[in-house]
């Protein structure tokens, strides 16, 4: 028997499951549009006006954004080094060491930069 063919049975069938999903609630929903379903939701507040070309966000929001991801990335890397570091040897342990401080060295230079105060 093919490897494949359990993935394909599988991809097969959350794709029935999506087709049927998404046509179930076609035919079940309610079809009354007004204002409010097509209106904004802000945590239950009136939503803002936007100006005509969108809004500018800062770029604190962007650079934070960007440092959550670094974060996560990193966290990504340390758990199966740190599940594994007994089969690693040394060699391991200086290379995630220069990762870790090679992090915290961009970290440091945003924190001196001012990217993390909100005025």
């Amino acid at each position: 028997m093919n490897p494949y063919v359990p993935i394909v049975i599988l991809l097969a069938i959350a794709a029935g499951f999506v087709a049927v999903s998404v046509m179930t609630s076609v035919l079940v929903g309610p079809g009354r549009y007004n204002r409010a379903k097509y209106d904004s939701y802000e945590c239950g507040i009136e939503p803002t006006p936007q100006p005509v070309g969108g809004g500018r966000f800062p770029v604190k929001y962007y650079i934070t954004a960007m440092l959550f991801i670094v974060f996560d990335i990193e966290i990504v890397f340390l758990y199966p080094w740190a599940v594994s570091f007994d089969q690693m040897g040394t060699f391991a342990l200086v290379e995630m060491v220069l990762f870790v401080a090679t992090v915290f060295l961009a970290y440091f230079y945003v924190l001196r930069r001012g990217g993390l105060e909100w005025d």
